[in-house]
């Protein structure tokens, strides 16, 4: 007899093996019509899967996440299905599931058209209606090389030709198409009906420039048709707030093929970027940090000392004066350490908070670059803390309540805090890890902040909490981090006198907020769709006037609102009151004041809130208290 125990507790007997389909079967034949596949004792595997000993199994349908990822993972087969069967000379590489979808990877004598596109979508849908049974079905390694070369797929050849010689390949087959992959999948095509293929790009064969450019086809898929265009109507309005759009229409910023990947800031986009800083720099005096400035160009020998001239070197700038190798630096770290080691640090020393508006340079594949969310050079707001293991928690506790402030002021309120804990390969003590990973879930909980694992994917030194914004459209962002390091003072020599007066080391608290400016500046532009609050906004209140019998007036407003520290300009032109109030408003100012012979008159001026909102008319006095009271609330 084989015993299956249940996610309720309850367990079922079956005289002999059992596949995982059956099991949903003796429950129920809802259930068996929905199982797309199963977690068998923890692994996730395909409904035909054999359960051959006692086991505990759950059922996985399309609510749950797995669920989700199978059907993408069988979504991108079915691409490839659809391709081979419209375009036959057509070779498949790789297709992965990714965040919201997958990709497929082709090789094709010819691009691909947005018309292509839509036979490929129209072949896809086709088939899933066919309801074709996926199996699998294993083979040697060799046996499928000879397997995927007679069917003239080289591609698949030479990924199984990486694979060791004695291991064996599975592979899944779905009417005349048939696929290397590890799975699970879906019992049956049917079960494919919500998907839409978004777009063609370019990809190198394994991600090496120096190999051929492949066409990558992205497609999306989801559980139900509501979801699907959920997602659909988010990318709409996504693209309306796209940061690259509104930066031109705005005249924030742009990016020039003159220097890739950096960001060439307009008059408005700087003053959004130096409200942040110097916002992020109060942030730093009030709460005990020191601020420092490392030099750009540093020393190869150090980045020898720290590692990351062994594993970051192709992602770092060079350069070499006197025979001597420099690179410019991609993070702030060592040059904080350097900074500590400047005379002898004692305990009553620690805490000891840096911070700075650190510039890095890192050399992103220009396929990778997105605008000023992923750039060549960036400012981090990067703030490391020198203290002890006991102090880990309460430091962990400070931050957290501090950037959780922060991101409330920038109009984030809803924050996923996940824990990353020890990798397999690892330095330290078991001891060590065990303290760290305690304090940082005991500083956690301390916040009041409810948080995920992430097992596994702490750094190699120490374990690290990921603090991810989401926005107004749901989409997440990892900004935050507190990463526990003990690795580099110790590579870096870096020491304190303890209460016993012998020398200890020091932990290394790496830690951010907002991260890269650049990045930053793009969410909150999607964010607030290019409408920034009144204490972000470039211009705050813009003051037109009727005719030129009020141009006096106008500037002596202006006069006063700029006497008052407001970002504040005039438009005299010669032009109808209509059309300037279009254009104003356009570029999503915060206040805009109208002036004519009846406000001059009063001494007042007429009111207008962004979202064409007319408040009426107030005095000058009357404006200021309400726009006062609009930028301090941050709202």
């Amino acid at each position: 007899m084989i015993q299956v125990s249940l996610p309720d507790g309850s367990q079922r007997e079956f005289p002999g093996p059992v596949t995982v389909a059956e099991v949903a079967g003796s429950i129920g034949a809802g259930l068996a019509k929905a199982a797309l596949a199963g977690r068998v004792n923890g692994k996730v595997v395909d409904t035909s899967f054999r359960l051959e000993d006692n086991s505990a199994l759950s059922i996985i349908t399309a609510k749950d996440s797995e669920g989700l990822e199978v059907i993408r993972h069988s979504t991108a087969h079915l691409l490839a299905y659809a391709v081979k069967e419209l375009f036959p000379e057509a070779q498949v590489t790789i297709g992965p599931v990714i965040e919201n979808g997958f990709f497929y990877d082709f090789s094709y004598k010819r691009p691909f058209t947005p018309e292509d596109l839509v036979s490929i979508e129209k072949k896809m849908a086709a088939l899933a209606v066919l309801d074709e049974p996926v199996t699998r079905r294993v083979l040697p390694r060799d046996e499928a090389v000879a397997h995927f070369k007679m069917l003239g797929e080289h591609y698949k050849a030479e990924i199984i030709e990486s694979i060791p010689a004695d291991q064996d390949v599975s592979l899944y087959r779905e009417g005349k198409f048939e696929d290397l992959c590890r799975g699970p999948h879906v019992p049956s095509t049917g079960k494919l009906r919500h998907f839409k293929l978004m777009k063609v790009a370019g990809a190198y064969w394994r991600g090496d420039h120096r190999n051929e450019m492949l066409q990558r086809i992205y497609g999306t898929a989801w559980a139900t048709k509501e979801e699907l265009q959920q997602y659909l109507t988010m990318l709409e309005e996504a693209e309306k707030r796209d940061h690259r759009k509104l930066g031109r229409e705005l005249d924030l910023f742009h990016i020039d093929d003159h220097s890739p990947g950096t960001v060439f800031w307009h008059p408005k986009g700087w003053t959004v970027w130096q409200e942040v800083e110097q916002y992020m720099r109060r942030v730093y005096r009030e709460n005990g940090y020191q601020e420092v400035k490392g030099p750009q160009i540093l020393d190869a020998s150090l980045w020898e000392k720290t590692g990351h001239w062994d594993k970051y070197r192709e992602n770092m700038f060079t350069t070499e004066s006197e025979k001597r190798d420099y690179a410019l630096k991609p993070m702030n770290c060592p040059g904080h350490i350097l900074i500590y080691k400047q005379g002898i640090k004692s305990y009553r020393d620690l805490p000891l908070r840096f911070g700075e508006f650190g510039n890095c340079h890192r050399n992103e594949p220009s396929g990778g670059l997105h605008g000023i969310m992923r750039v060549r050079a960036f400012t981090q707001d990067d703030g490391h803390i020198f203290c002890t293991e006991d102090q880990i928690q309460a430091e962990c506790v400070t931050f957290t309540t501090l950037l959780q402030k922060v991101y409330r002021d920038f109009g984030f309120t809803e924050i996923i805090y996940k824990l990353a804990t020890r990798p397999d390969k690892r330095i330290g003590t078991e001891e060590s890890w065990d303290k760290a990973e305690q304090a940082l879930a005991a500083g956690l909980k301390a916040s009041g902040c409810e948080f995920e694992l992430s097992p596994g994917e702490g750094a190699f030194y120490g374990p690290k909490i990921e603090y991810t914004l989401k926005d107004a459209l749901g989409r997440q962002w990892q900004c935050g981090t507190m990463q526990v390091d003990p690795n580099m003072p110790e590579r870096l020599d870096a020491e304190f006198v303890g209460e016993d007066g012998a020398r200890h080391r020091p932990i290394m608290l790496h830690r951010a907020i907002v991260g890269s400016l650049e990045r930053f500046i793009g969410i909150l532009i999607e964010q607030h769709s290019g409408a920034l609050p009144a204490w972000l906004a470039p211009v705050q209140v813009s003051v037109l006037n009727i005719t030129d019998a009020q141009s006096d007036y106008c500037r002596e407003i202006v006069k006063m609102l700029r006497n008052q520290g407001l970002r504040a300009d005039i438009d005299l032109r010669n032009e109808k009151i209509t059309y300037k109030i279009r254009e104003h408003s356009l570029q999503k100012l915060p206040y805009i004041l109208v002036v004519g012979d009846k406000e001059k008159s009063a001494g007042a001026v007429a009111v207008r809130a962004r979202g064409n909102k007319d408040l009426g008319v107030m005095s000058i006095d009357a404006f200021m208290q309400l726009i006062a009271s609009d930028i301090a609330s941050k709202v």
